[in-house]
């Protein structure tokens, strides 16, 4: 999750003029409504989404999320999460007096489970066909469609009920991979944040009538964009890239609650929450923001890496809590802490 393309995107210096032309045309002033969601007392929780919000719908035999050592700090061993510990989900469950909603997959334990919500997310996926077979967003909504044709949850029920949705990079990853152009991805950013704004419609016609939806994170920042200038800084022209996206969004999100003649649809300025952890002026400071806890011992490996001998081919940090990053592209569970702390504090 995350895509590695500052390498591509050095080699397009003239993009750079048509990116600030884009996002200066786009520009949607958001004095950010996070208040909104902070305020609202839910009884239930509904997620859809990617790894940024995925508690353990990806498949155990299969998911690095399932590898030692995630789960490091929290539960003391790998649970689905692509974290040292808890993430997003759990934060903003937490905020509202939640548990955590019960990932999909695990539905069948019992319905005490459902009490809380459920969580669709699946890591690696996005609103198009990406690198991976886990059910996109547009699928992920069918399955809670289809449970509410099941009656294991009422559509009535969706207004005393908060959803989060999360897209985290992994449609730009996923066409970077494929070769495709890049002088298109202004056009395909565009198709992407679109094709959310239909999903969040979607959602908001099912019933759900307070919707958080997270912006794109500085995606230049995370260690699959940062490795190769040895985790000194971030790079400037993904994170134009990500602008484009965040300025799109704001704009659906604003168009969707124009149509519903209501304020459903709030966004997460994970954004500005990153980069006020990563410049050291929220609560929380980190010594090396950028270098990850968790690594592989070279570029061939990763985090949970082991040959086939079974020996382990990654580097752990003596104390995950004292780094923003747990991996390549996913924070720490103080990490996750400090970015939530600074979007409850918008």
């Amino acid at each position: 999750m995350g895509p590695q393309i500052s390498v591509l995107i050095s080699s397009f210096p003239c993009l750079l003029p048509l990116l600030l032309s884009l996002i200066a045309r786009n520009h949607v002033e958001a004095s950010y409504m996070d208040r909104r969601v902070f305020a609202f007392q839910p009884t239930k929780m509904f997620v859809f989404g990617d790894s940024y919000a995925d508690t353990g719908n990806t498949w155990k035999n299969e998911s690095t999320a399932w590898k030692v050592p995630y789960g490091f700090t929290y539960p003391g061993k790998p649970s689905g999460r692509w974290s040292s510990g808890h993430i997003l989900t759990d934060y903003l469950a937490l905020s509202f007096g939640l548990k955590s909603p019960i990932p999909y997959q695990w539905r069948q334990a019992g319905a005490k489970y459902l009490k809380y919500g459920m969580n669709f997310a699946h890591g690696g996926t996005g609103v198009t066909e990406t690198l991976v077979a886990y059910p996109n967003m547009t699928a992920q909504i069918g399955l809670f469609e289809q449970l509410i044709k099941d009656s294991t949850f009422s559509s009535g029920g969706l207004n005393t009920s908060v959803t989060l949705v999360t897209l985290s990079g992994n449609d730009y990853s996923a066409y970077l991979a494929r070769d495709r152009s890049f002088a298109g991805l202004p056009a395909f950013i565009t198709s992407v944040v679109m094709q959310l704004k239909t999903n969040l419609r979607r959602i908001y016609d099912i019933g759900a009538r307070k919707v958080a939806v997270g912006e794109l994170q500085p995606l230049g920042c995370l260690p699959s964009n940062t490795a190769a200038n040895s985790f000194q800084q971030c790079n400037g022209t993904v994170n134009l890239l990500v602008g484009l996206h965040n300025q799109l969004l704001r704009q659906a999100v604003a168009d969707l609650n124009n149509q519903t003649s209501s304020s459903t649809f709030v966004i997460l300025d994970l954004y500005d929450s990153f980069m006020s952890v990563l410049n050291g002026t929220g609560d929380s400071k980190f010594e090396t923001p950028l270098t990850p806890c968790c690594s592989g011992v070279n570029s061939g490996f990763y985090c949970g890496s082991v040959d086939g001998n079974g020996t382990k081919m990654y580097t752990l940090c003596k104390d995950p809590e004292s780094r923003l990053f747990w991996d390549s592209n996913h924070p720490t569970q103080a990490g996750w802490r400090a970015v939530f702390s600074g979007l409850s504090a918008a």
